[in-house]
């Protein structure tokens, strides 16, 4: 049976929650930023954790990734599909 799970991205997940990066860019949107994100350590199968987000729109989002913090907006936030 073929799944219907709506692909979540990194701004879907909670503080402190930890997921399985899936896809960077799966819809090809954002070439650039991809390649930028893979270059900071955004990987598929790399753990991340959502550490902080700021208050009053959650903009940025604190995350780890490997033993670095990273702080990434929103927007580049939501090309990063995770699985739990």
């Amino acid at each position: 049976m073929p799944s219907t799970a709506v692909p979540r991205t990194i701004n879907a997940l909670a503080a402190g929650e930890v997921a399985l990066i899936a896809a960077i860019d799966p819809a090809g949107q954002a070439p650039d930023a991809a390649i930028r994100l893979c270059e900071l350590g955004f990987d598929e199968g790399v753990p991340v954790e959502i550490l902080h987000r700021a208050p009053f729109g959650g903009d940025p989002i604190a995350v780890r990734v490997g033993n670095m913090v990273v702080a990434l907006r929103r927007d580049m936030a939501g090309l990063i599909e995770v699985a739990a």
